[in-house]
């Protein structure tokens, strides 16, 4: 390693000077009558390219999820079934609704919530699933509508990290009764902070645009506000660096498979070592190239980051447990139904995030590859 390397970030946006242009148009005129034409845009343009009737921009991902459970009217008493493995913005709003979050297991291959885990947590007081397309995977989108047809229960998507991923043809964030976006810095699609609601549900629809906005129905002027709600609205500027970005998402999802590619042939034949899912019938947009060891190399997600660390690599863990973590150790019984030993405490304790943004190049994604062997002294 030379002393001159740079770091390289485990993520980062690709901007070009139209995100830059359509983001100075808005500060000039999106004002007054305009406030909401940005909005508006990518709320369609995005709808249309989900494939879905509505869409809703909203400050981030997690209020996407809080306004998905709180338009079903979910709340104290109910329970909803979420992965166990996940990032913990996808189970908060649970906690904030006041209703309990129950842990299944995830898929050793894609490393998605498993069909049968949600229906051992399945209960007369479960009321929704939240599915979570990890890292851009996909869930079995079939066998959870299964399950949540057969006990009349709301199916979310939390389709965060898979903008541009498919199932049976379908994009990601269509296949729930709600479907929900991040638009943080490093994902796929960025609008620096931000998030988007989707559905094709005419009344969640409406209760969302009710609730995101103080309880005031949509066009209202008077500031007659008809119940408590919440302040879940995107500005201008966002909306319109996103508008930029979604009229580029082809090139975008072209190029987050490139990298994976770029890996997956730089690691050919490295044995002992699982990369990212593509199963047969799915399209995966890999916004994070990741890498699971075997157990047998000795070094767990945290000793296999130092190693990278300290050859200027940037990389992330894989998300931990959320049975495991102190936020949610007062819930014994959110996980009293899952195995001894979960699929996803395997995956979880080994697995690491690779540098996936778009500064990667063909060199770089060599040096990761290399510094990786060297790690494992292969």
């Amino acid at each position: 390693m030379s002393e001159n390397e740079e770091v390289i970030p485990v993520a980062g946006p690709w901007v070009t000077e139209r995100e830059i242009a359509y983001v100075a148009d808005a500060a000039r005129n999106a004002w007054f009558s305009n406030h909401y034409e940005y909005n508006r845009r990518f709320e369609e343009a995005f709808a249309a390219y989900v494939g879905v009737k509505h869409a809703v921009s909203l400050p981030h991902c997690t209020a996407a999820i809080h306004l998905s459970l709180a338009a079903a009217g979910i709340g104290p008493g109910d329970e909803v079934i979420v992965p166990d493995v996940t990032w913990i913005a996808s189970v908060a709003p649970v906690v904030y609704v006041g209703a309990t979050p129950i842990f299944a297991d995830i898929k050793k291959d894609t490393w998605c919530i498993d069909p049968r885990s949600v229906e051992t947590a399945t209960t007369a007081r479960t009321k929704a699933i939240i599915g979570v397309d990890l890292y851009g995977s996909m869930a079995d989108w079939s066998e959870l509508r299964r399950i949540a047809e057969r006990h009349g229960l709301l199916l979310i998507e939390d389709a965060a990290e898979a903008l541009g991923s498919e199932y049976g043809g379908r994009k990601a964030g269509a296949l729930g009764d709600t479907g929900v976006f991040s638009f943080h810095g490093s994902k796929t699609l960025t609008t620096g902070e931000g998030g988007m609601f989707v559905t094709n549900d005419d009344h969640l629809h409406q209760r969302v645009m009710t609730l995101r906005d103080h309880g005031r129905p949509p066009g209202d002027k008077l500031f007659l506000n008809t119940e408590v709600g919440f302040k879940y609205k995107m500005s201008a500027l966002q909306a319109a660096f996103g508008l930029a970005q979604i009229e580029r998402v082809e090139e975008l999802i072209a190029r987050k498979r490139e990298i994976f590619n770029w890996y997956r042939e730089t690691l050919n034949g490295l044995d002992g070592i699982t990369l990212n899912a593509e199963p047969q019938g799915t399209l995966n947009s890999y916004w994070m190239v990741t890498v699971i060891p075997e157990p047998s190399f000795g070094l767990d997600k945290f000793a296999l980051m130092d190693g990278f660390r300290g050859r200027k690599i940037d990389t992330r863990p894989f998300f931990s447990p959320l049975s495991s973590l102190p936020a949610f150790a007062d819930r014994p019984a959110s996980s009293a139904h899952m195995p001894a030993q979960p699929v996803g405490e395997t995956i979880a304790k080994y697995g690491v995030n690779l540098p996936s943004g778009y500064h990667m190049t063909e060199e770089l994604v060599q040096r990761v590859a290399d510094a990786l062997k060297q790690i494992l002294k292969v």
